[in-house]
């Protein structure tokens, strides 16, 4: 890919970032009033979020495994294979997951099923814009492969394994910090759950 081209699409990538943070935050911000209607601490409260706990662990995985194949390509080449050979998008997928995950941290489907929708919606709006530049500057051998693989839910029966696979340690170790953010979510979410326990916050709605 074109210099010039990926600076164009990183910069789109930062301005969808911005957009994309007052509707993370407002959603926060709503966790810290609202409540599931499954009591914490009841069998089904707890249950529901060790399911978002384990989707995070999921999503922070599989980011961390995308990352080892997609290393420096974004900017030379394409990455076909693991992750790759089964979605257009696995980054993006797994970190649906994870946002999906956070969202189950409240012991709400609801809040689960926005998240997760909210971060596919902001995703799907970028991977149209960089299908566009991929086409443009890789040409047929990106043509043929987004004929082939998936753009986002992955088909699994066409997994295939690389060979000789290499990594950029600082791309991993990237993906490591930017995965945290993620994981601390659960912490960050128990605390909401103890702090409306012991009537420091609010309750003003709750959410099935």
């Amino acid at each position: 890919m074109r210099d010039g081209s990926w600076r164009a699409l990183a910069r789109y990538q930062r301005l969808r970032r911005f957009f994309l943070m007052p509707v993370i935050v407002l959603l926060l911000a709503g966790c810290l009033f609202g409540q599931s209607l499954m009591p914490p601490g009841s069998a089904s409260h707890d249950f529901f979020v060790m399911f978002g706990q384990t989707l995070i662990v999921v999503g922070v995985i599989g980011r961390l495994w995308s990352t080892l194949y997609i290393g420096g390509r974004k900017r030379s080449g394409l990455a076909t294979t693991g992750p790759y050979s089964v979605s257009r998008n696995p980054l993006y997928l797994f970190s649906t997951i994870a946002a999906a995950g956070i969202g189950a941290l409240t012991g709400s489907v609801v809040a689960m099923l926005l998240f997760g929708l909210v971060c596919a919606g902001a995703f799907h709006v970028v991977i149209l814009r960089e299908e566009k530049y991929l086409s443009a500057n890789l040409g047929g051998a990106y043509d043929r492969y987004k004929v082939s693989v998936p753009r986002f839910i992955p088909a699994l029966s066409l997994y295939q394994e690389e060979k000789n696979p290499t990594f950029e340690p600082n791309i991993l170790t990237k993906a490591l910090f930017d995965s945290l953010a993620f994981l601390a979510a659960v912490p960050a979410f128990k605390t909401i759950e103890i702090a409306q326990q012991a009537g420091l916050l609010p309750i003003l709605f709750r959410l099935p």
